[in-house]
């Protein structure tokens, strides 16, 4: 066990992928931003990698299908040192990097990724797409359908496994045979998981971090209001609000609130804001606020401006239908199928992921090693540096 840190508010891939700014290649939106990602801000250090159609679970396919990455670091010609970084529901293919006009924010994990880190790139070629769905340069519901429309309402439900072919298919055009390390905290843990169970020749070592192996009903019922405020914003428009403004911000906002909420602890909370009003506002004149409400709102506009409401819908939407034992014989059945060298790490201050219900996958998972790692903060503690999480995954490249 060990303490959780303190709070804090390249070569190999193939020339095909590369783009100019401006080029016709990613997904920026055809009319309005609703906080998704345009070719017009500029790639930063995007790549694009082309699929074509896509067949997913539910028996539709998903046609033109086109993942954005980052990589960092060089392939070996054994082509044997790749890692895949899978990131959370609000997160992107920005691991490390300054924030920018093509990146709205800095790279989410710079703690863990980087020349001498513990995903050291100058051992490994490290790869983070942005997830199916999303909304930063992926293919999502914000991006131009066949028709040049956006998706919008259109855009089909998605599951994990058709997140992990998209990965998949990524894999291969990039000419790597398997993975040697795929990794990934909270949804990228739920991805990463899948990784293990539906490709187990393709991945050498899995580390699955603050996540489970299926949606519990209690995130499901917290998905389902961060769902509910965003389709009752009437700027929602049943999802086709591209052309006409900014789109539903107001219940994207009244989401992120709700969903901040569950990834921190009452007791941080607490120890952090109290019940003190924040500066010179008065909570009892109608219009002051507490600190933990500016707080909260400053995350709620701080993620309208970068992400798109169609897009945390899907993602939702997938986290809820997660579950690597359907058509399996069950979680017990489908974790056995796993033979990466595994690391499970639960947070013991997690309220959506519960150390308990993490642990289900060590339990399961041949030889996988448990670790819980103690913090105050709650599910967001995944995203900070800390030398036990350092230590582990270390000790799991064999560094």
């Amino acid at each position: 066990m060990t303490i959780l840190g303190e709070h804090r508010d390249i070569a190999a891939a193939a020339s095909v992928h590369d783009a100019a700014p401006g080029a016709d290649v990613g997904t920026g939106t055809t009319g309005g931003t609703g906080g998704a990602w345009q070719r017009r801000f500029g790639i930063g250090d995007r790549r694009f990698a082309r699929l074509g159609a896509l067949e997913l679970e539910s028996g539709g396919v998903l046609q033109d299908v086109t993942l954005a990455y980052e990589s960092w670091g060089s392939l070996d010609e054994d082509r044997a040192n790749a890692v895949l970084v899978l990131h959370a529901l609000t997160g992107d293919s920005h691991v490390r990097g300054p924030a920018g006009r093509s990146h709205p924010s800095a790279g989410w994990w710079e703690e863990m990724v980087g020349p001498g880190r513990p995903i050291d790139t100058d051992r490994f070629y490290v790869i983070a797409p942005n997830v199916l769905g999303g909304c930063q340069g992926s293919t999502g519901p914000s991006s131009p359908a066949p028709d040049g429309r956006a998706y919008g309402s259109r855009f089909p439900l998605l599951t994990t496994r058709d997140q992990v072919a998209a990965e998949r298919r990524l894999r291969e055009q990039l000419g790597i045979g398997h993975w040697a390390l795929v990794i990934g905290g909270s949804m990228g843990g739920m991805r990463a998981l899948e990784w293990g169970v539906s490709h187990p020749d393709e991945v050498d070592r899995l580390a699955v971090i603050a996540a489970s192996a299926r949606a519990t009903a209690d995130q499901i019922a917290w998905n389902n209001a961060q769902i509910a405020s965003i389709r009752l914003d009437p700027e929602f428009q049943d999802g086709d609000y591209y052309d006409a403004g900014d789109g539903p911000r107001t219940g994207l906002g009244i989401a992120r609130r709700i969903a901040h909420t569950t990834y921190r602890t009452a007791e941080e909370l607490e120890d952090r804001f109290g019940n003190r009003p924040q500066g010179q506002e008065n909570p009892f004149d109608g219009h002051g606020r507490h600190q933990v409400t500016s707080y909260l709102d400053h995350h709620a506009e701080k993620l309208a401006r970068r992400f798109d409401a169609n897009s945390y819908l899907t993602l939702a939407e997938t986290m809820s239908t997660h579950d690597v034992g359907r058509g399996r014989g069950g979680v017990a059945a489908a974790l056995q199928r796993v033979t990466a060298r595994a690391l499970v790490i639960a947070i013991d201050s997690d309220r959506l992921f519960p150390p308990a219900l993490v642990q289900e996958m060590a339990v399961h998972i041949p030889r996988a090693r448990w670790q819980v790692a103690s913090s105050p903060i709650g599910h967001d503690a995944f995203l900070l540096a800390h030398p036990g999480l350092a230590e582990w995954i270390s000790d799991l490249l064999g560094v």
